[in-house]
């Protein structure tokens, strides 16, 4: 556990494993690190895993300032800077994935690989709508949202799981004790720049991860992504919803595993 001073903030870091290789966890909106917890235990043998939590969330500082998508890009590389685990692989969720879709395409100097999981290339078509939200979440706090947000969060398969329970009420919870802060990430989000015109420019590899269940960036977002990364790898995964780290852990870290394995592979034949 340790903090690092980035473009004005601290952010919060964690460091597990030995490995020569480094995966660097991006986590999304109204989350943390513990989005990353299964994979992290997963891949911590094998490699150096770091997650880190974003400006405004979990541990790490709020911005002095407002901020956008472009401050989140620019925080992730410096982070990478400072930390010296260039070139890493990336692996980013929801928004976590807006950075690692700018890094790969404007900083591939940095980036192994790069994962995107249930994310988007494009502007949030939803902005009016999730903006009234984000508005009552300013003014009375998350308590009023906290049902709506949790429906888009999980798939419907992963809501009327009753094994899952437990793990939906923790959440839930982790939700409720965002800081009012969060509003300023929320903001960023909804009013984020369309990115699609630059992958074209992304010549590392790429594997991308959609849910077929996903309501927030539903599968037909990250199809985009894919048109515009023709040597990318996709994968939609059937009753997933948009966490998909926690929805279905096992089947996201293996696929990711032999991603990283074709990466390695390719990588010795250069």
């Amino acid at each position: 556990m340790a903090f690092i001073q980035v473009n004005g903030v601290n952010l919060y870091y964690e460091i597990s494993g030995e490995g020569t290789e480094t995966i660097l966890f991006s986590h999304g909106l109204l989350l943390n690190a513990h989005l990353y917890d299964a994979q992290v235990a997963y891949f911590s043998p094998r490699y150096r895993c770091i997650v880190y939590e974003h400006r405004n969330h979990g541990r790490s500082s709020d911005s002095p300032h407002s901020f956008d998508i472009e401050t989140l890009y620019a925080d992730a590389v410096e982070l990478i800077e400072k930390l010296g685990i260039a070139p890493c692989h990336f692996v980013g969720l929801s928004m976590g994935g807006f950075v690692g879709m700018r890094i790969a395409a404007r900083r591939p100097d940095l980036l192994r690989s790069c994962v995107l999981l249930n994310t988007s290339a494009d502007i949030e078509p939803r902005a009016f709508r999730f903006g009234l939200l984000n508005l009552i979440a300013k003014i009375f706090g998350l308590r009023p949202v906290v049902d709506t947000v949790i429906e888009l969060m999980f798939g419907k398969s992963f809501l009327n799981d009753p094994s899952k329970a437990k793990l939906r009420l923790a959440w839930r919870e982790h939700v409720l004790n965002n800081r009012r802060s969060i509003t300023q990430a929320v903001r960023a989000v909804l009013q984020r720049q369309r990115i699609l015109e630059e992958l074209s420019q992304i010549s590392i590899p790429v594997l991308i991860i959609a849910g077929e269940e996903d309501l927030a960036t539903p599968p037909h977002e990250s199809e985009k992504i894919r048109e515009k990364i023709p040597h990318a790898l996709y994968y939609c995964l059937p009753h997933v919803g948009h966490l998909s780290t926690i929805e279905a852990p096992d089947i996201v870290n293996k696929y990711i595993e032999t991603f990283l394995e074709e990466v390695r592979a390719r990588s010795r034949t250069k």
